[in-house]
């Protein structure tokens, strides 16, 4: 995965209300580079899957801006996962490699070794239908870096985790810091904000970037 040179999100003062007098949030301010994984955190109601929407272009700010550079593919892996009920996982994965240009053989190697990456090898000739809800999350995970996004947002990929897999999820998105996309993860799970590099809390009015941990 490598996002494109010089990707950056700017986020100056923004803020998004449904009514008129109602925000949900205001005065966030944050740039988030490539090599950076962001933890959005806050208690539920807070907005953080309406400021991944916003990031996302999905809907605009209701005051403030965000400046996209450079950010071409979205890739968005949501709380709950949906699949195609009767085609395996290793299709699942395989699907946006294809369609990036590999043939099926070199798309079928590349996907068994990102499914291994997140503890699914062992059931990449299973059905979506036949996967568990925790292992349903992990394989649209592994999609989303199939398809090798410039900005990947992540919404509670721990939720329906137990503490193992949980913790092998939180691995995979430490080391996609290294590997040049903006990833962005709302999440309640300190466990997750610590395999972050950077935290964007959303449980004070107006919000400001921190580092991981502070």
């Amino acid at each position: 995965m490598s996002a494109a040179v010089g990707a950056r999100l700017a986020l100056t003062g923004v803020a998004f209300a449904f009514s008129p007098g109602a925000s949900i949030f205001h005065g966030l301010t944050a740039t988030m580079s490539p090599g950076q994984v962001w933890a959005v955190t806050g208690p539920s109601g807070s907005g953080k899957s309406t400021l991944l929407s916003l990031l996302a272009g999905w809907e605009a700010p209701t005051a403030g801006g965000i400046e996209r550079t450079g950010i071409g593919r979205v890739g968005w892996v949501f709380q709950n996962p949906h699949g195609q009920a009767h085609r395996t996982a290793l299709d699942h994965v395989v699907y946006p490699l294809i369609a990036r240009g590999d043939d099926r053989t070199s798309a079928s190697r590349r996907a068994l070794r990102i499914l291994g990456e997140l503890g699914l090898l062992g059931r990449a000739e299973h059905t979506f239908a036949q996967l568990s809800g925790g292992e349903a999350q992990r394989l649209m995970l592994c999609r989303a870096i199939a398809a090798e996004p410039d900005l990947l947002l992540v919404d509670e990929p721990t939720a329906q985790l137990d503490r193992t897999n949980a913790a092998t999820v939180n691995g995979v998105l430490r080391s996609l810091a290294g590997i040049g996309a903006i990833i962005v993860v709302a999440t309640h799970d300190q466990d997750t904000v610590a395999a972050c590099t950077h935290r964007l809390t959303l449980e004070r009015a107006t919000a400001a970037p921190e580092e991981a941990g502070t």
